[in-house]
């Protein structure tokens, strides 16, 4: 198994309810490589995050790893049938768990997008 396969399971294993269903597929072509991330269906929720933020980080760490051995690393979530990510909130609604607005971008997204990687 590859180090950028590696890392994805070892992260989503560790965030999701049934760490035993998860696995991954890796395959490489002229594009670069592409994880496909298969998981247990009540885990979705877990591992997309509020407003896909937790999918995004988890895409943008896997994209260093990648430019650390000069790899393009991509991650598609396998989304079965019947899977469900829990209700959706309004773009811009406020987070009051934090007290910052939820549609708003965090600074660490920022700093990584400035890197362009």
């Amino acid at each position: 198994m590859e180090k950028d396969q590696e890392f994805v399971e070892y992260v989503v294993k560790a965030l999701v309810d049934h760490p035993d269903d998860v696995k991954t597929e890796r395959v490489v072509d002229e594009m670069g490589v592409l994880i496909t991330l298969h998981l247990n269906p009540e885990d979705m929720g877990q591992v997309i995050g509020r407003m896909g933020q937790t999918a995004k980080s988890l895409r943008t760490l896997l994209r260093v790893v990648g430019a650390k051995h000069k790899a393009r690393v991509n991650l598609k979530i396998y989304e079965p049938e019947g899977s469900h990510r829990g209700p959706r909130r309004e773009h811009g609604s406020m987070d009051h768990s934090s007290g910052m607005d939820a549609g708003a971008p965090a600074p660490m997204a920022e700093a990584i997008d400035d890197f362009k990687l």
